[in-house]
């Protein structure tokens, strides 16, 4: 019996996720932001009979507090942990400054991942063969870190946002394998291909194309977790994996520079102690 983290396990892939594992006779806390489908959750465990091994901490993973919160809240339920899913993600349409200073997109997709990869390592490193698995856009170049503007003041869009959270994503894997050379957790950058994973964080006419698109293009969350699951169970030699569904990534791309992966770390740092 394993025990895992899923953040952003209220939806999409993140859901598929933590149901499979519970399904499969694990532990399984989920973590968002929305109370309604964290009962949800709760009641499809309970049909499942499975209520003593599920359950919900709500959260707003934008807020450093927040995720500070959860990590202590998890050390207080768990000793180990085998795994730390990391899906949440949100589509902000105008800029969103968080109480801490950072951008909504940077501060989701980005510092709450930062936050909780390395607030949980000391219970994952307990773990039987752990692993955090950081859903992601691995393996895509477009986009950049805007070292002196991380917080886009000047001349923010949404896809810049999205894009620039991706790239800071593909570091943080790769720091924090660096940071963590003789440990037991791997990390695993997994981009799952396109996904219909919901539309509820969109506005329109956004959300009617994404959602024409996903009936046209997109795989089942049944089917782009399928990879995820077999790298977990079955994970290659390494401390850093990354992955294109169930292609391997190229580990000389520029976007997973290891200097920058330091650079960006060390920069965090001094942010968070900061905000």
């Amino acid at each position: 019996m394993r025990t895992y983290v899923v953040a952003g396990g209220t939806a999409g892939m993140g859901h598929g996720l933590a149901r499979h594992f519970l399904r499969s006779g694990d532990h399984v806390t989920i973590v968002g932001s929305d109370p309604a489908k964290g009962r949800r959750f709760l009641d499809e465990a309970a049909r499942d009979g499975a209520t003593e091994r599920a359950a919900y901490i709500r959260a707003d993973l934008t807020s450093v507090a927040d995720n500070l919160r959860v990590v202590e809240e998890v050390k207080a339920r768990h000793d180990t942990l085998d795994g730390l899913i990391l899906t949440a993600i949100r589509h902000f349409p105008r800029r969103v400054e968080t109480p801490d200073g950072f951008e909504g997109t940077f501060a989701l997709y980005y510092i709450s991942r930062f936050l909780l990869s390395y607030g949980l390592t000391d219970l994952l490193e307990r773990g039987g063969d752990p692993m955090i698995v950081n859903i992601c856009g691995v393996g895509i170049t477009k986009g950049a870190i805007h070292w002196d503007d991380l917080s886009l003041k000047d001349g923010y869009g949404s896809i810049k946002a999205m894009l620039q959270g991706g790239r800071a994503t593909d570091l943080l894997g790769v720091a924090y394998a660096a940071n963590h050379p003789h440990g037991r957790t791997r990390y695993l950058l997994h981009h799952p291909g396109f996904t219909d994973s919901g539309t509820g964080s969109l506005k329109q006419p956004a959300k009617a194309i994404i959602q024409v698109l996903a009936k046209l293009f997109a795989q089942p969350v049944e089917k782009s977790i399928q990879p995820i699951i077999e790298l977990m169970e079955h994970p290659p030699a390494g401390r850093l994996l990354a992955y294109d569904r169930r292609t391997p990534i190229d580990p000389s791309l520029p976007t997973l520079d290891p200097g920058n992966a330091r650079r960006l770390y060390d920069l965090t740092r001094h942010l968070l102690d900061q905000s």
